[in-house]
């Protein structure tokens, strides 16, 4: 299941949907939702975040594990530096491997001080870049601290992430490379919104990986996607989520259709969001595809 994932990732198109497991015990509605869009049969596997803007929701863990076992498709299970130290993110590892969740996304994780629980603490005793060591080590048999496995824990398949834009692209080519130094074997982006944007991030890509050895050259850039179908929503990434550039042209085009009604503003944003998948599609079709709060109906009509 995971290595068909990652040998799509490497050498044919590659498509994954981002899920936003609920603050619910239950992953029953978002599994009916993607039943209901046919929209496992359009995509190579899922992704579940976990627990983003610190904001409590269903653990990613179990989430992946419903998925994978209703749908037969390999899920990329979000796990956050914020709320683990390093025994609890060994244990969870040590827990998936057994359920065969072997796809982990590493990530630093959104501030403590946006939850929505009262007087949160972060834990973060170290960045990403730990969780992709941790794993490289589980791949070799052995835990962090160096103590062998009496039974060695099948491959973990490691992912990361990184900002789709910067003023400074060095700094981003620079966290690439580290992050491929470490083994994740796909980095997914930030959402994009501009073809020459795509353009310029698999160039410093590619230079990240000039000084990488073996199985690390494999490593694959994947575009993340979010349709933008208001332009409250344009205007609300350009302003105020770092790492993310909305061009000009989309703001003014929504801007315009806002302008006539709210059927022309959701026609246009889609519009522009077929396009831009499209483009994509046509340059490097290797895409995570997300939306706000599990509308699996406007990702089936971009994927069409």
């Amino acid at each position: 299941m995971f290595e068909t994932l990652i040998q799509k990732l490497q050498e044919d198109r590659y498509l994954t949907l981002e899920t936003t497991p609920q603050h619910e015990p239950s992953m029953h509605n978002i599994i009916e939702k993607i039943k209901k869009f046919k929209i496992d049969t359009k995509v190579d596997g899922f992704t579940c975040t976990d627990n983003p803007l610190a904001k409590l929701k269903y653990s990613s863990l179990f989430a992946a594990l419903k998925l994978q076992q209703e749908f037969k498709k390999p899920v990329i299970a979000t796990v956050a530096m914020r709320d683990r130290n390093k025994i609890a993110l060994q244990s969870d590892l040590l827990g998936a491997n057994d359920f065969d969740i072997r796809a982990i996304l590493a990530l630093t994780g959104d501030p403590a001080n946006m939850s929505d629980q009262p007087n949160t603490k972060g834990v973060y005793e170290a960045n990403s870049l730990m969780l992709l060591k941790m794993i490289k080590s589980f791949n070799y048999g052995m835990d962090f601290a160096g103590r062998p496995f009496k039974i060695e824990p099948k491959q973990i398949f490691p992912f990361a992430v990184v900002n789709a834009y910067a003023k400074n692209f060095g700094s981003l080519e620079k966290k690439m490379n580290q992050k491929i130094q470490n083994g994740a074997v796909g980095i997914i982006t930030q959402p994009v919104f501009d073809i020459e944007n795509v353009k310029k991030l698999l160039e410093y890509f590619e230079n990240a990986k000039e000084n990488v050895d073996g199985e690390k050259k494999k490593a694959q850039l994947i575009l993340g996607l979010f349709p933008i179908t208001k332009l409250r929503t344009a205007l609300f990434l350009s302003a105020q989520v770092p790492g993310i550039h909305v061009p000009q042209f989309w703001i003014d085009e929504l801007e315009k259709a806002h302008s006539i009604s709210e059927e022309e503003e959701y026609k246009v944003g889609m519009q522009l969001s077929q396009n831009l998948y499209r483009e994509i599609n046509k340059i490097h079709p290797k895409i995570h595809l997300m939306t706000a709060n599990n509308k699996f109906d406007v990702a089936s009509e971009i994927i069409g």
